[in-house]
């Protein structure tokens, strides 16, 4: 799974719709910017509240790294545009088996790393390998362990043999950074093929891209990005405010939004999250064992009083881990919905009738602590006393990730299309269905998109009916930008924030 502050602990996605197979190039962004020319030689300001913990996204490098690097910086196989739909990049072509098993990728000819070295087959070996070690962190490794063989037959060509048949296979190569094999240092430096290289990183300020010279395809149409990072969404508007920076990758005060909507200055753009909050119950943890105490303290949450009370009239409820954007969504917040009576009989129905007590471990970042102390408070209604427990972001990878010692947790998924790790019962909230997990393991080998939609449907469904997870609302994707700007993405998949579009007037 994506973490929203901390994006190692990986979000597998399960799938592919039919995949849009074009040339490198632009996808969805911002309006275009009024009146003028724009520089070709401008120094794009970009406010965010997400600085990466390294530069390595196998080492833990969080959601700051992805939305820094990925496609800036390093390039994959194949790109996920801003509207989710897959491009191929590094792969000019490809060819599949008709058992579906053997991937053939033809690499495209001419493409350098910013260190000089030609782009090889060797290159994309040593990167596939890199994800799926066993102590890389990627969000992929889950995904790509389906990898049987990689063999490399001549500097172009790399052939990937399959363990089984995996449907989301090249939308999964999306994820994955082509890295110079011969790289080091990567916690700190970089080797990618992107249109950017980085200049430098000032810890706690800045990351500085500059664009490179030697890039293979379009170049970017700015020179220069700076990626300011800020410790809060005030500190952040006011840098917009006075010209300090030119955009803010995510919006998280939509207080402020006002003051940008009435100032024609700026322009507030409201796109499509694939941010999830979750309240993760430990499925193999007494008493949330039990579906009807899930499903009661679910029933005990008014999640639409929540999200009013974080983002006002921004955000969605959402009722299941699936967005509208991603295929085979349905409509499921009526399914466990805000209903405290309920709650009361279905807790003295599993033999809670005066209630239990549980410990929350909550991210000490926002929207966490407000939501711990919101949820303390539903609960008490129906007789659950809540301890909230408040934790850093590298102690909840360890204690509730990695160790799986926790009751529940609230925490932030940032991917699309990562309903299938409810499939998985080692996953860290152990929800352990042998019927889920069948469609979801059918539906990675599914022939077409269709028979895979139909069986994620079903995977979506149970696991709201079961109420395997509490998912309380679907974040808002608010960019907010000068309207010197245009060319901006507008949408947050997975935290990725593609820069080389951005045009500057002036």
């Amino acid at each position: 799974m994506s973490i929203k502050k901390t994006s190692l602990y990986a979000t597998v996605t399960a799938a592919a719709l039919a995949l849009t197979l074009t040339a490198c190039g632009g996808s969805g962004s911002g309006g275009s910017a009024s009146g003028g020319a724009w520089n070709k030689d401008a120094t794009v300001n970009i406010g965010s509240l997400y600085e990466p913990q390294n530069l390595d996204n196998t080492a833990g490098g969080g959601q700051g790294v992805t939305e820094a690097l990925n496609g800036n910086v390093y390039e994959g196989l194949f790109k996920l545009t801003d509207d989710g739909k897959v491009e191929k990049l590094l792969a000019q072509d490809y060819k599949v088996s008709g058992d579906g098993l053997t991937y053939t990728f033809t690499l495209r000819d001419g493409v350098k790393f910013h260190s000089g070295k030609a782009l090889t087959s060797e290159d994309v070996k040593y990167s596939l390998e890199k994800v799926i070690a066993d102590d890389s962190q990627s969000a992929r490794r889950a995904n790509l362990e389906v990898i049987k063989d990689i063999a490399t037959p001549d500097a172009r060509t790399v052939k990937v043999t399959l363990s089984k048949k995996s449907i989301s296979f090249v939308y999964n190569l999306s994820y994955v950074w082509i890295i110079n094999s011969q790289a080091k240092n990567l916690k700190t430096t970089e080797d990618g093929t992107g249109p950017y290289q980085l200049d430098k990183w000032t810890r706690g300020s800045a990351l500085v891209l500059d664009r490179f010279p030697g890039y293979w395809g379009k170049a970017a149409s700015n020179k220069k990005v700076v990626l300011h990072y800020y410790k809060d969404a005030t500190a952040l508007n006011n840098a917009l405010l006075t010209n300090a920076v030119d955009v803010v990758t995510s919006e998280q005060s939509p207080d402020a939004l006002d003051q940008f909507k009435s100032n024609q200055n700026y322009k507030v753009n409201d796109g499509d999250s694939t941010t999830k909050l979750l309240l993760a119950f430990n499925d193999k943890a007494k008493p949330f064992t039990d579906v009807k105490v899930r499903q009661a303290v679910s029933s005990a949450i008014d999640d639409k009083k929540l999200l009013e009370s974080v983002w006002g009239s921004y955000g969605k409820l959402i009722g299941s881990m699936v967005p509208p954007t991603d295929p085979w969504y349905e409509d499921l917040t009526k399914v466990n919905a805000y209903d405290p009576a309920r709650a009361k009989k279905l807790l003295a129905e599993a033999g809670y009738a005066k209630g239990f007590s549980f410990t929350l471990d909550t991210p000490n970042y926002d929207p966490h602590p407000t939501a711990a102390t919101f949820i303390k408070s539903e609960l008490a209604k129906v007789g659950v006393t809540v301890r909230i427990n408040t934790i850093t972001p590298d102690e909840w990878y360890t204690k509730v990730y990695k160790n799986h010692d926790f009751s529940a947790t609230l925490q932030e998924h940032v991917n699309d299309r990562d309903l299938v790790w409810y499939g998985n019962p080692d996953f860290y909230w152990g929800y352990d269905n042998k019927q889920v997990t069948q469609w979801v393991n059918q539906a990675e080998e599914a022939s077409t998109t269709a028979e895979q939609t139909e069986l994620l449907k079903k995977v979506n469904r149970k696991t709201a009916e079961d109420a395997a997870s509490d998912w309380l609302y679907l974040y808002p994707q608010i960019v907010v930008a000068n309207s010197k700007l245009s060319g901006y993405p507008l949408n947050g998949l997975n935290s990725q924030f593609y820069v080389y579009d951005i045009q500057k007037k002036g």
